[in-house]
């Protein structure tokens, strides 16, 4: 029988001394969240690997979290959100229950790492330049086999949110239509010359390909450029992929238009990627991009910047790029919102996620399922709190 921890709770075993007062740190840091929150959290329920079992919050426990071993028990005991979750990715520490439901509590664990961010937003860039510091980052997220991405992307392969008529569309819909839209804001026509940023697995490419348009699709991601060239060569696509940074490429002539389907947030110097578009741009070109977004930059927790984007990646900070607008040619056409079709996005892809796991702990290991599926989830409960925004913007170079 499990029972609830009174402010006083002693852990009576000797072997949980480290335990203890996290327990009680964990109960007061529990009351005032819910002292504070608009929302009541969920009660749960703590079980320790000595069969030690407690309760927190009123009412019907809504997840179990098992700490299966020593180093389980040393995470809990720094109620730090970086070790906990490497004790799951370990299988030191398991969840009972719907995942999305544990992430409500993770103001309940601290996310101090001041010297790690320093080194990876300010010091790496610095010293090795950043596009040295992004080929090195990019590698760490998207090298991977491309058969794991294709287990929860949709069938077009795009990393990269869609755009939802409804709650209840397909995927594959919404993915189509933010492709549409994209090379029908930049006015894109057959025989036209569109570069795309972010090569991916050829969603853009092929999309566009096929429609006639003349698409050079910029990676640094080896696996994506020998991806996206057995995808061109195989369909006889009028198009080409580079392996070259962004900010490296140079043209023989000015591109018809640019397209940048979620690689801002890897741009995060907005003069240098705007003084970038403006060389490769022809007047009277236009830009499309879309990306998450945020109110400030670097945002995320310390997991996504150890386990899924490292480096200096973040969101579009929306004030901070239209200040860098303001102080180009170009004239901005359209801002849209797209914080609903994000959440809607990632809410498919960590379905697929789930529906896929006994094939990706399979073929790629628990660990690996379990990465994503803190990310993917985690991604949903950002955008339904509103922390994450997103948006899509068409600019244009005045002739």
């Amino acid at each position: 029988m499990s029972r609830a921890l009174p402010q006083s709770a002693v852990v009576p075993a000797p072997r949980f001394d480290l335990v203890r007062p996290a327990l009680r740190r964990l109960q007061r840091a529990y009351h005032r969240y819910a002292a504070s929150a608009e929302v009541p959290p969920p009660a749960f329920r703590l079980v320790l690997d000595d069969g030690a079992d407690f309760e927190f919050g009123a009412g019907e426990p809504a997840f179990t979290v098992r700490v299966m071993s020593r180093a389980g028990r040393a995470a809990l005991a720094s109620l730090d959100e970086t070790r906990f979750i490497l004790a799951y990715l370990a299988g030191d520490v398991d969840f009972e229950g719907e995942i999305l439901t544990v992430l409500r509590l993770r103001p309940l664990l601290s996310d101090r790492h001041p010297l790690r961010e320093l080194w990876a937003k300010v010091l790496h860039p610095l010293v090795f330049g950043q596009v040295r510091s992004d080929e090195k980052w990019v590698a760490q997220h998207y090298d991977e086999d491309a058969d794991f991405y294709l287990t929860f992307l949709d069938r077009r392969r795009v990393y990269s949110h869609g755009l939802f008529a409804s709650a209840e569309e397909s995927l594959d819909d919404a993915i189509l239509r933010k492709l549409e839209f994209a090379l029908d804001a930049v006015g894109a026509e057959p025989g036209q010359r569109v570069l795309d940023i972010g090569a991916g697995w050829g969603g853009m490419t092929e999309h566009a390909g096929r429609r006639g348009i003349a698409v050079t699709s910029l990676t640094i991601s080896g696996p994506s450029e020998r991806y996206v060239q057995a995808l061109i060569d195989r369909e006889g696509l009028p198009c080409r992929v580079l392996r070259e940074h962004f900010l490296e490429h140079r043209a023989d002539e000015p591109y018809d238009a640019i397209v940048n389907l979620g690689v801002t947030e890897h741009l995060p110097d907005y003069a240098a990627s705007l003084a970038q578009y403006r060389r490769l741009l022809k007047p009277g070109g236009r830009v499309y991009l879309d990306a998450c977004a945020s109110r400030r930059k670097f945002p995320f927790s310390s997991f996504v910047y150890r386990f899924v984007f490292p480096g200096n990646a973040s969101p579009l900070c929306l004030h901070d790029y239209l200040t860098e607008v303001a102080k180009t040619p170009f004239e901005v056409l359209a801002v849209d919102n797209d914080r609903e079709s994000y959440r809607l996005t990632c809410l498919h892809w960590a379905q697929n996620l789930e529906r896929s796991r006994g094939e990706i702990e399979r073929r790629f290991g628990r660990r690996q399922f379990r990465r994503f599926q803190l990310y993917l989830w985690g991604c949903v409960d950002v955008f339904e709190r509103d922390e994450i925004g997103a948006y899509r913007m068409v600019l244009r170079l005045p002739g």
